[in-house]
């Protein structure tokens, strides 16, 4: 079940802080920016956080899941929460860096 953007939405109203937000899609899921920094992954209506330790004491009994097949176990960020959710990106955000810009294939 893909996610809708509804959803995206209801996340992105979740996590407002002082930070610049924004969304995109991929491979029909989505990926959060906070700050230029990919933070959130959205799939199947569920939001993953990476398994860190800065984000284990925010999560003490968070579930765990999968967000897609041969993905890295991740935390299920329980988006319902808006104060644990913010609090979560808040401690992701300064430890994430900002993705380098990928170099594009020579043509042949």
């Amino acid at each position: 079940m893909a996610t809708g953007e509804d959803f995206v939405l209801f996340v992105i109203d979740q996590v407002q802080g002082p930070w610049e937000l924004r969304y995109r899609k991929m491979f029909g899921e989505y990926l959060v920016y906070v700050n230029d920094k990919p933070i959130l992954l959205i799939c199947d209506n569920t939001v993953f956080v990476k398994m860190l330790p800065q984000v284990a004491q925010l999560l003490p009994d968070a579930e765990t899941g999968f967000p897609y097949e041969g993905a890295k176990e991740h935390y299920v960020l329980p988006i319902d929460d808006s104060e644990i959710a913010q609090a979560v990106v808040g401690a992701l955000e300064p430890i994430t860096d900002v993705p380098k810009p990928r170099k594009k294939a020579a043509k042949k």
